[in-house]
């Protein structure tokens, strides 16, 4: 599998920080680098859950792993691990973990800026 989107120093970096590897206790993870890599994918294409391609595997057992990981802090891990290393350019944030204030979806009333007194003078 072409896995372009991770490195192999950055995989190294991070794989000690994630659940579900040899050695932990419960059940292992089937391919945490895949898992990894298919979030990324869906960051860098902008893409909805449901577009992921078929080689991550199914895209709502890919979503409920990455709640999972999401409500743990893993990506809070992943993030202070990678956020100095200039070659990694991704930031993980999900619409179903961030949510904005209603008056941030472009509600109706316009622009609240006025000119000043001078400028209309002018």
């Amino acid at each position: 599998m072409n896995r372009d989107l991770l490195n192999d120093e950055q995989w190294k970096r991070i794989a000690p920080l994630l659940p579900g590897k040899e050695g932990d206790p419960g059940r292992s993870g089937k391919d945490n680098r895949l898992f990894v890599e298919a979030v990324l994918w869906l960051v860098r294409a902008g893409a909805p859950w449901r577009d992921l391609p078929p080689r991550f595997g199914k895209w709502g057992s890919v979503w409920k792993r990455f709640r999972r990981w999401a409500e743990k802090g893993v990506f809070e891990r992943i993030f202070n691990e990678v956020s100095e290393d200039p070659d990694f350019e991704y930031g993980l944030v999900d619409g179903t973990i961030v949510k904005v204030h209603r008056h941030g979806t472009g509600a109706r009333g316009g622009l609240k800026i006025r000119p000043s007194a001078s400028r209309a003078a002018g």
